[in-house]
């Protein structure tokens, strides 16, 4: 089996292994939104993105971070990686060509991820045979779901010789519309695009799948989008009429005397597009923020407040 170099998911997302998910979550959207290719001027930046995307794939989930940490303890980040005795790596080598897709390493632990092969099932070096089909993901901003413009997608193809055997990849690019209504994960296929037949075969198949890139200000649920608004307590007391961040701009949103903290509102048709051309709900989530700093006489109004509001949040817990 070929030496490969063993990846500290860890070291990469810069976290703890005793991290909670919450933790693992924010530290690649931090990495992923200052990395990402579209707009980072960092030094090596789409090599980063890469490198974040598939720490995160690897740690995500219950099962492959146990699966990952269970090998973690026989690694050293950057050290060439053959595994503990006896094991043996589930998704073998890609034959270092780059089809876009996780490296080596996260392949051999979890299985490849790419279209792999040919799929003609006829053997002989004459015979024609369908070329491989290529397998990558297409980092996506949320505003870009909404635009009618398309997408430059550069990507590597592998080219094989006429027994079959890996000789070179090319670079290729094409301009991508993004489908109206596309889901985060979702696996778009791009006939013919992919790794050229042999021997006269059909070209394999270029699959896209989208990857939203996490964004500054909202949360997707589905087709809708969250946002968090902050409010000073008299807003949520007096009422307020608040500018709200949407993808394409602002709104005014009135919010109501006497609202809760956390309490959730909603605007319709400010959310992301479905299938069916329609946008869904901008939900946006009250927040009650205090002034870090008050002086001695914003105190006394505090207090005189705490006094003639006369008010007990947790009297239901003497009940």
């Amino acid at each position: 089996m070929p030496s490969m170099d063993f990846k500290d998911y860890y070291k990469i997302l810069g976290v703890e292994p005793t991290a909670d998910d919450k933790a693992i979550k924010a530290a690649y959207r931090k990495l992923a939104r200052k990395y990402h290719p579209d707009v980072s001027k960092e030094k090596d930046a789409e090599a980063k993105f890469k490198d974040a995307s598939e720490a995160y794939e690897a740690l995500k989930s219950a099962d492959k971070r146990a699966e990952y940490d269970d090998l973690r303890k026989y690694g050293q980040h950057g050290q060439p990686f053959q595994g503990p005795p006896g094991w043996q790596g589930r998704g073998g080598f890609s034959g270092g060509q780059d089809t876009g897709d996780f490296s080596d390493f996260f392949s051999s632990i979890f299985g490849s991820r790419g279209g792999g092969g040919f799929s003609g099932g006829q053997s002989g070096r004459s015979t024609a045979r369908r070329g491989q089909d290529v397998e990558m993901e297409l980092p996506v901003f949320l505003e870009e779901t909404l635009s009618t413009e398309s997408k430059k997608v550069s990507f590597q193809v592998p080219q094989y010789n006429a027994a079959g055997q890996h000789v070179s990849n090319t670079s290729k690019s094409l301009n991508v519309k993004i489908p109206a209504g596309v889901a985060d994960g979702e696996r778009i296929r791009l006939k013919g695009q992919g790794a050229p037949g042999v021997n006269g075969g059909p070209n394999g198949d270029l699959y896209l799948i989208i990857r939203f890139a996490p964004h500054p200000k909202f949360d997707v649920e589905g087709e809708n989008l969250i946002v968090t608004l902050p409010l000073a307590p008299w807003e949520l007391a007096l009422g307020a009429e608040v500018g709200v961040p949407t993808l394409t701009g602002k709104i005014h949103l009135k919010v109501p005397a006497g609202s809760q903290n956390g309490q959730r509102m909603r605007a319709k048709g400010h959310g992301l597009l479905n299938k069916a051309g329609h946008r869904g709900y901008l939900f946006v989530q009250l927040k009650a923020v205090m002034p870090k700093h008050s002086d001695e006489a914003v105190k006394a109004l505090w207090q005189e407040l705490a006094e003639k509001a006369a008010f007990n949040p947790r009297e239901h817990w003497s009940s």
